[in-house]
C-alpha cells in the first residue's frame, strides 16, 4: 500500500499591520523583525521532515516567512510556487481599518461574526467560503498530487485561507467555521487519505504574541 506525504501547514508571522492591528488582507505588507526572528523558530520545530515541495500565496509575508523557514532547515533548493489561490482573504472596505476599533464601532458580537463566520459579507470583499471556493480546487489539483506521489509538502499561507484549507482536510462544517482558528506560530502536521482528507493531525508550535 503506497503511503502518502506529510503536509505542513503554517501561517505567516508578525507583519508590520498585525503589530499596529490593521486588517491587512490582500494588501502587502513585510514582516516585522519579531516576524523574521519566530518564523526562524517555526523552522526549527520540524527540523524531523525533510521538504520535498512548498508553496506560499503571492504576498510578500508568506514568502519570507517561508524563505527563513528554509534557511533554518538549511534548505536552499526547495521547488516553490507561489499561488493567488492561496492569498489572504479580501477585506475590501475594512482594508487597513484597526481591527479594535471596528470592534468599538460595531460591537463583539457583529466583529466576531465578520471574522470568524462562513458568509458573512463585507462590503467590497470576500467571505470565507469565496475564499474557500478558490483554496479546495487548488489544493485538490495542485498540492494533493505531491502528497499522493509520497512527498512531503509544506504551505505558507494566512489565517483565513488555511482556515479554509483546515475545514476542507477535516471535513468541518460550514456552521462550524467559527471554531476553526490557525494560529501564529503552529504548524499543523496531516497525513492525508487518497482525497486529501485527514487520517492524523499534528501541532506543533512556538511562544508567539502577535496583536492579530
Amino acid at each position: 500500500m503506497s503511503t502518502t506525504g506529510k503536509l505542513l501547514i503554517a501561517r505567516h508571522h508578525e507583519s508590520v499591520w498585525n503589530k499596529k492591528g490593521l486588517w491587512t488582507g490582500t494588501r502587502d505588507v513585510h514582516l516585522t523583525e519579531y516576524g523574521f526572528e519566530k518564523a526562524e523558530d517555526m523552522g526549527r520545530v520540524i527540523q524531523d521532515i525533510h521538504i520535498d515541495q512548498a508553496f506560499t500565496s503571492m504576498q510578500v509575508r508568506t514568502i519570507e516567512t517561508l524563505a527563513c523557514m528554509l534557511m533554518t532547515l538549511d534548505l536552499h533548493c526547495v521547488p516553490t510556487e507561489h499561488a493567488k489561490e492561496l492569498n489572504e482573504r479580501d477585506y475590501g472596505d475594512y482594508t487597513g481599518k484597526n481591527k479594535w476599533d471596528m470592534k468599538s464601532l460595531v460591537g463583539e458580537a457583529e466583529f466576531d461574526r465578520m471574522r470568524r463566520d462562513w458568509d458573512c459579507p463585507i462590503p467590497n470583499g470576500e467571505t470565507l467560503k469565496m475564499v474557500y471556493e478558490r483554496v479546495v480546487p487548488f489544493y485538490k489539483t495542485k498540492i494533493l498530487p505531491f502528497l499522493l506521489e509520497g512527498k512531503n509538502v509544506l504551505v505558507v499561507a494566512h489565517g483565513n485561507s488555511l482556515r479554509a484549507l483546515m475545514m476542507y482536510i477535516e471535513s468541518i462544517p460550514p456552521e462550524e467555521a467559527k471554531n476553526v482558528e490557525m494560529l501564529f506560530g503552529a504548524i499543523v502536521v496531516y497525513d492525508v487519505d487518497q482525497e486529501g482528507h485527514k487520517t492524523s493531525k499534528e501541532v506543533r508550535e512556538i511562544r508567539s504574541d502577535v496583536n492579530a
